[in-house]
C-alpha cells in the first residue's frame, strides 16, 4: 500500500498581492485598496455576474466556498474602512480576490506516525482503528500537516479510508503572545472528515513549514491525551514545538523552550517516567539524549544514551517517534545517516525503569531503501515518525525518498530476538 501526492487536493489560503520595489512604505495597504476599488466599479449587476463566475469555476472544489470569502473579507477591514459601504455580494468578490488556491500535498506525503483513533467505534476484532499523520509538501516548498484513517486486522493487514475530495484549513479560536513566541488553539469542523484536515503555518516560527509530527498517545493518572512534537521551520531559523489535542478536531500548538528545543526530531514518551516528563532529542546533531523535565513546555540538559556506532549511522542517527512501550523495556525506533547520506531505520531497546541504559540493539538496519524505491524528491532516504503496537507486531508506516509513504508489519518477537543476538 501507498500514499501518494494527490495535486487535485487544494485548500484557499490568504493571498497578498506582491509589492512594488519603489513603494515607499511598504505595505500591500495602497495596492489591496486599488483592487478594493477596482471592484467597487464594476456595480451591482457586474460584481453578481462576476461572484457567479468565480462560483461556477471553484465552488465544487471547496466546502463552503462563500464562507471563506466572507471570512477573508473581515480580514481585510483595514483596507475595506476607507471605502462606501458593501453590499454582500460586493464583500464576497473583494474575499475572493485575496484568496488564492494551495495544493498542499503537490509534491510529496511523507514522515508519517501512527497512533490509535480515539474512537475505537468499528473495529476489527483484534485489531484497532488508528490515524496517521503526515507530511505534505506543495507550492513554495511548504509543509503543512494531514491526516488519514484506516484499521489495522489481527493478523496485521493495514487498510486505509478513503480521503475526502476535498480539504480545508481550520479557523484560529484563540491566539496568545508569550516570551517564545504564539500559542494558538485552531479548530476543524467536527463534521469534516479526517482527512480534510490540513494544518498550515499560523505562526512567524511555523512560516515556512510545519514539519515531522510526532504523535503519541499520552497516558497520566487516567488522562489520555496526544500530544506531538514538531519542527517549526520560519525560513531561517528552526526550533521545536508541541501540538495538544484529545479529538483531532481542535489542536493548541505551542513553542518549546530551552537549550534541548532548539533543534529538531524530539519524541515524548507516552508516560510519566519517576513522575517526570520524559523525552528523546538530538540537540547535537549527532547522538540522541534523555531529557527529563517537570513541564512539557521547558527542556534543558540531558545525558548522551545513543551514539553512531555501525557504519549504516556514522554520519549521524536521531528518533523515529516516540519510544513504545513493552514488557521487555522501551522500544525506540532510530534512523541512521550512512555513506552517500543513506538513510536507514533501525531499533534499540531502553531500559524500563531507566532508559538511559540500552539493553539491546540492531546491528544491522530494519528498513533500508530498496533498490526500486530509492528513487525520488531526496533519493536513498526511509524515515519515519512513529509506529505503533497491534497486538504482537509493530505497525511501521515510513516514507520513501521524501515523496511517498508505504507500511511494513513486523513482528515483535522475532524483532526483539534480533536485538538480542
Amino acid at each position: 500500500m501507498q500514499l501518494r501526492p494527490d495535486a487535485s487536493r487544494v485548500v484557499v489560503r490568504p493571498f497578498r498581492p506582491a509589492i512594488e520595489p519603489r513603494d515607499i512604505n511598504p505595505t500591500d495597504r495602497t495596492r489591496a485598496n486599488h483592487i478594493v476599488e477596482r471592484v467597487l466599479a464594476l456595480g451591482a449587476e457586474a460584481a453578481a455576474m462576476q461572484l457567479a463566475d468565480v462560483l461556477e469555476n471553484f465552488e465544487s472544489r471547496h466546502r463552503n466556498l462563500l464562507k471563506a470569502f466572507e471570512a477573508r473579507a473581515d480580514e481585510m477591514e483595514d483596507a475595506l474602512a476607507a471605502h462606501t459601504r458593501f453590499t454582500t455580494i460586493q464583500r464576497q468578490l473583494v474575499g475572493a480576490y485575496f484568496l488564492q488556491e494551495n495544493s498542499f500535498e503537490a509534491a510529496a506525503l511523507f514522515n508519517p506516525s501512527i497512533v490509535p483513533h480515539p474512537d475505537q467505534t468499528g473495529a476489527p476484532k483484534g485489531g484497532l482503528r488508528f490515524i496517521l499523520s503526515l507530511r505534505a509538501v506543495g507550492e513554495g516548498h511548504i509543509s503543512s500537516l494531514t491526516f488519514r484513517a484506516g484499521t489495522i486486522a489481527a493478523d496485521g493487514e493495514v487498510s486505509i479510508d478513503p480521503s475526502a475530495r476535498l480539504a480545508s484549513i481550520p479557523g484560529v479560536r484563540d491566539r496568545s503572545a508569550g516570551p517564545d513566541g504564539d500559542s494558538v488553539e485552531v479548530v476543524f469542523n467536527s463534521e469534516e472528515d479526517i482527512s480534510e484536515r490540513v494544518i498550515f503555518p499560523v505562526t512567524q516560527s511555523q512560516s515556512n513549514g510545519i514539519e515531522d509530527a510526532r504523535f503519541v498517545l499520552f497516558e497520566d493518572g487516567g488522562r489520555r491525551i496526544y500530544y506531538a512534537t514538531y519542527t517549526a521551520y520560519s525560513g531561517r531559523a528552526i526550533r521545536s514545538e508541541l501540538i495538544e489535542t484529545s479529538d483531532f478536531t481542535s489542536f493548541r500548538m505551542s513553542p518549546l523552550h530551552g537549550a534541548a528545543a532548539q533543534n529538531k526530531g524530539m519524541a515524548l514518551f507516552p508516560r510519566k517516567i519517576s513522575g517526570k516528563y520524559a523525552m528523546i532529542a538530538r540537540q547535537d546533531n549527532e547522538n540522541l539524549y534523555l531529557i527529563y523535565s517537570d513541564g512539557l513546555h521547558a527542556w534543558e540538559g540531558g545525558a548522551v544514551v545513543l551514539k553512531p556506532e555501525f557504519p549504516w549511522e556514522f554520519v549521524q542517527i536521531g528518533n523515529c517517534g516516540s519510544p513504545i512501550e513493552l514488557d521487555e523495556g522501551w522500544l525506540l525506533l532510530t534512523h541512521g545517516v550512512g555513506p552517500v547520506r543513506k538513510y536507514s531505520i533501525g531499533a534499540v531497546l531502553l531500559d524500563k525503569a531507566d532508559p538511559s541504559k540500552v539493553i539491546a540493539r540492531l546491528r544491522e538496519p530494519l528498513v533500508g531503501p530498496e533498490p526500486a524505491e530509492r528513487e525520488g524528491y531526496v533519493p536513498n532516504v526511509v524515515y519515519t515518525c512513529g509506529a505503533m503496537r497491534c497486538g504482537d507486531q509493530i505497525i511501521l508506516p515510513y516514507a520513501v525518498s521524501d515523496t511517498f509513504s508505504t507500511f511494513a508489519t513486523i513482528g515483535l518477537a522475532a524483532l526483539l530476538e534480533a536485538m538480542k543476538r
